[in-house]
């Protein structure tokens, strides 16, 4: 008896409830630990494989400049938006989307559907890390010898070649489709993924107390192991030369091409981890008023911080080894993760030692962001009000997840691997995060801009808006020309915005500051800039207290008119891709898994309530509730009491006192007070 007492102690130790917030939701231990969790999810093995590759790639200083304007024009506003809207809302992405508008809940559900597919692939390449790390307490290593490359693909993924299939020389017909004949599961990849999701399943079964203990060591622990390969790697022979080519050259004529800045939004875009829905999963259970736009910045710069950082070990590699960088020719990830640095460790002394703590470091890093993306699933299920512990739900979907990642386990399982990354990362991710950063700035509050201008003039200015970037895009494709493509969509919106305020009818509230300085400007601003900077003034009245930090003015309009244009372009770059391998059936399942995806996100718009499933009934109705008053920069009515976030208040669409009728007559009940935003 007295062992089990103590058994019981120890467990409540390490697996402590979590603790429970004012309204009742769990909430984490700290503050530092929702911090860790959200880093790990977003500082995985991608800042020390794919990061490096993408910058050999594109090397030289003017790598930075694309790089940082798409961390500060894409990245931190779209990551603003996740979190403030977990924490203000009190609930995963559809509880959130839901709030912000009924007919969201798609959105909502599009992150976790990306989070729950690339989970399980995500999984299987820890397995094939795993296997590494096995290996390199053998002495010698069994990639010694020039058999880096044949180690990797004979040992670790053990997929025989395909027969390749072939598109006809004008490209317009498929020749043969690629085949693969062998299918059997490969057994040792089968146990590392099965160990993987078992570590998974330890580390999030009991919510985020047990969790908020997990992150220090997922997270402290790579740090330091990234920092020792770091000192390692800058001290081998030649290692400076390898770092110069980053920090001491300069190829201005780079910027030039339409290829870096594409480049470094996709690598900003993926590396920050926006779009998979943990971000506002583990920022609902922060306290309600916690600093989000302070904890946004926080999360992205040790972002930036440590895949910078993590850099110099393979450019001290690259200058070691004298890999310089040959036109026409590109590092992949799998390049530098498998075959680059384990190449490196031969040249070592104690080359076993440095081979441990090389996949060591990458399966704790891939580890965080795995759990992070399923404990997302997990999230939304839990939230939805089932009758089921989190225990029992966190265990079903691991067991569902292993199984469904026993197909990557196969001897065709890199290619699937492949084939379902490309397409999920390059159609459904970008469409998630462009679908939210739209909604939020679009849909928000959009009855209140139809009460002020009419609904035919809301309707051309949206045509002008997604009607312009789909131009754009199409002409662009078409033409073989991005200047003409720019040229027509951003013609487009400006044609169709004239149009739009011209047939708008006169707002019976003014534009705050220089736009309401006449009708015109006041209906402009209504169309173009409404929604968006409502949202910002609701989600302000909760995460925006007195010492936190406030979103600013501009936020909406790089959400609208920066980040959306921006995301939309990458993914138009998708279909010509696809285009070229439409030979491959692997190819061909990721594709349409992909748009599996897209239809269920936009299947939410049409017929949300099929959705409600995802939602407790008590907060069902949360996005059909009356806000509050109208509110503008300069006219903000105030009232006590109701008409905060999720609480019903005020009479008609957008919670202006009174009826259309009475307001367009100026009989409505005005405000009680005025006071300056």
């Amino acid at each position: 008896m007295v062992l089990v007492q103590y058994l019981k102690k120890a467990y409540s130790w390490l697996a402590p409830p979590p603790k429970q917030s004012e309204d009742g939701r769990d909430q984490w231990p700290s503050r530092a630990a929702f911090l860790l969790a959200a880093m790990g999810g977003c500082a995985g093995q991608g800042n020390l494989i794919r990061y490096p590759s993408v910058v050999y790639n594109n090397y030289g200083l003017q790598w930075f400049i694309p790089y940082f304007l798409a961390i500060f024009f894409v990245a931190i506003p779209a990551l603003v938006l996740e979190i403030s809207i977990g924490q203000a809302y009190r609930g995963g992405t559809v509880i959130a989307f839901n709030n912000i508008n009924k007919r969201l809940k798609g959105v909502g559900l599009g992150p976790i559907l990306v989070s729950f597919i690339v989970t399980q692939y995500f999984t299987v390449n820890l397995a094939w890390i795993m296997n590494y790390f096995r290996v390199s307490f053998q002495s010698p290593l069994p990639w010694t010898g020039n058999k880096t490359t044949e180690f990797y693909e004979n040992g670790v993924v053990r997929n025989p070649d395909p027969i390749a299939g072939a598109l006809s020389t004008d490209g317009k017909h498929v020749l043969s489709y690629t085949e693969y004949p062998s299918i059997s599961l490969i057994g040792e990849t089968v146990g590392w993924s099965a160990f993987i999701w078992f570590l998974i399943w330890v580390s999030i079964f009991r919510g985020v107390g047990l969790t908020g203990r997990v992150v220090y060591w997922t997270m402290g622990l790579p740090i330091v192991t990234t920092i020792i390969f770091v000192g390692r790697s800058l001290s081998l022979p030649n290692a400076r030369e390898g770092v110069e080519l980053l920090w001491a050259t300069w190829r201005g004529g780079q910027l030039a091409s339409g290829t870096v800045w594409q480049t470094a939004v996709g690598q900003v875009f993926f590396s920050t981890g926006i779009g998979f829905g943990y971000f506002t999963s583990y920022a609902s259970y922060n306290s309600k008023h916690s600093n989000a736009v302070m904890d946004a910045l926080l999360i992205c710069g040790s972002n930036v911080l440590f895949e910078n950082f993590a850099a110099f070990a393979v450019f001290g590699v690259v200058g070691y080894l004298r890999l310089w960088p040959q036109d026409g020719e590109r590092l992949g990830a799998f390049v530098v993760g498998f075959l680059t640095l384990p190449e490196a460790v031969l040249h070592m002394p104690g080359s076993n030692f440095w081979a441990i703590l090389l996949f060591f470091t990458l399966v704790v890093l891939g580890f965080s962001s795995a759990f992070v993306m399923l404990d997302a699933v997990a999230t939304l299920i839990v939230d939805s009000g089932s009758k089921l512990s989190r225990p029992v739900i966190v265990t079903g979907l691991t067991i569902i997840s292993f199984l469904m990642c026993l197909p990557y386990c196969t001897e065709f399982g890199y290619y699937l691997l492949d084939g379902i990354d490309r397409w999920v990362n390059n159609i459904c991710l970008i469409f998630v995060v462009w679908s939210e950063v739209v909604s939020a700035s679009t849909v928000y509050r959009w009855h209140d801009v139809v009460e002020q201008t009419g609904l035919p003039a809301f309707v051309v200015y949206n045509f002008a808006y997604f009607g312009g970037q789909i131009i754009g895009v199409s002409v662009a494709h078409g033409r073989e020309d991005p200047a003409i493509g720019a040229g027509a969509g951003f013609g487009t919106f400006v044609v169709f915005s004239i149009i739009a305020a011209l047939v708008a009818e006169k707002p019976v509230i003014p534009a705050p500051s220089f736009w309401g300085r006449n009708p015109f400007l006041s209906k402009f601003w209504y169309l173009a800039a409404y929604s968006g900077s409502q949202i910002r003034r609701d989600l302000n009245n909760i995460i925006g207290g007195e010492k936190n930090w406030k979103i600013p003015s501009f936020w909406p309009v790089l959400l609208r008119y920066v980040c959306a244009p921006v995301l939309c372009i990458i993914f138009s770059f998708a279909y010509p891709e696809f285009h070229t391998l439409r030979y491959d059936p692997l190819m061909i399942t990721g594709f349409i898994l992909a748009h599996f995806i897209l239809l269920a996100i936009l299947l939410g718009f049409v017929i949300p309530r099929y959705y409600d499933v995802f939602i407790p009934p008590n907060r069902i109705g949360e996005g059909e509730r009356i806000i509050g008053e109208l509110v503008q920069e300069e006219h903000l009515p105030v009232r006590e009491g109701p008409g905060t976030i999720g609480e019903e208040a005020g009479n008609g669409h957008g919670g202006f006192a009174g009826s259309s009728e009475e307001r367009k007559e100026g009989t409505a009940s005005p405000p009680v007070e005025y006071v300056k935003a």
